[in-house]
């Protein structure tokens, strides 16, 4: 593994996406193939669960298109909805209709973190796979050093070393979550718990995933002897809701240590009898674009 240093470091739809959607319902898990959706095909595709966010969707969606347009490198963005009980999907629509880089899965109930990831994964056509937290805390202004290192690595995971979280709620339980994940995988980062990550989708995309397996994601795409490295990223204070998601259930950190290894190696295993992850109960894309 490398480590680096700092210095590299309403509810309704509009018309118009009700239109042009290409909305279909059905059950899906890892397996669910990929869609096609436009003549050309994203270098990167950043995944980005959401959760009760509607405050977030849309200047989170204007500061992550700024970033990957400057970039000059064909993209697209898969968000999530895990269930939101607030107007989270009307505000997903908005950003839809005014952005073709962007596609949208909504899942019939809250499925969780892992579920939305494995959904992501499952759509991305990138041969890039970005994750992110949609709730402005993750920078995208860091993504282009992440990208950069992903051209000598299979995995770049980020680094909040200046966490922007409570420290004896968040920050504490999560440096003991860290280490004990360390001892057990043998790969040792300092912040397994931090969204912002790219990964070749050659790592990603075959992984057995199961319930809260989204916190391991480095080891258990690592286990074929992917190249590894961490970069300190910013991390900023919430500026609307709660968080919803996060490393620092650290209880249950401990209960998956238990039996962490066997779950390593099935998620490797030839495919099988897996644990149906995720209901999709409408995606908005189109094929006209």
């Amino acid at each position: 593994m490398v480590a680096l240093a700092p210095a590299y470091v309403g509810r309704g739809l509009s018309a118009f996406a009700k239109a042009t959607a290409d909305r279909r319902s059905f059950s899906g898990g890892w397996s669910d193939p990929p869609d096609t959706i436009s003549n050309v095909t994203p270098e990167i595709s950043v995944v980005v669960p959401l959760y009760d966010e509607e405050p977030n969707v849309e200047p989170f969606h204007r500061e992550l298109s700024r970033v990957l347009s400057a970039l000059g490198r064909p993209y697209e963005i898969i968000f999530i909805d895990d269930g939101s009980r607030d107007a989270t999907f009307a505000r997903l629509g908005v950003v839809y209709a005014s952005d073709p880089h962007v596609r949208v899965i909504r899942f019939a109930r809250n499925f969780g973190q892992t579920a939305a990831f494995a959904a992501g994964f499952a759509h991305a056509r990138g041969r890039l796979i970005v994750t992110s937290d949609g709730d402005l805390q993750n920078d995208p202004a860091d993504l282009p050093r992440l990208l950069e290192l992903a051209r000598d690595h299979d995995i770049v995971c980020g680094w909040r070393k200046a966490r922007k979280d409570a420290y004896l709620t968040r920050h504490l339980p999560s440096v003991v979550a860290n280490w004990l994940l360390g001892v057990v995988t043998g790969l040792r980062l300092h912040d397994n718990g931090c969204s912002l990550k790219v990964f070749r989708a050659e790592v990603v995309k075959p992984l057995r995933l199961r319930p809260g397996m989204h916190r391991y994601l480095p080891a258990l795409a690592s286990q074929g002897g992917g190249r590894v490295a961490e970069v300190v990223v910013n991390h900023r204070p919430r500026r609307f809701g709660r968080s919803k998601y996060g490393l620092s259930r650290t209880f249950g950190v401990i209960r998956d240590l238990l039996q962490l290894r066997r779950l390593m190696r099935e998620a490797v295993a030839p495919r099988g009898d897996s644990p149906r992850l995720y209901e999709i109960s409408e995606i908005l894309e189109s094929a006209q674009r």
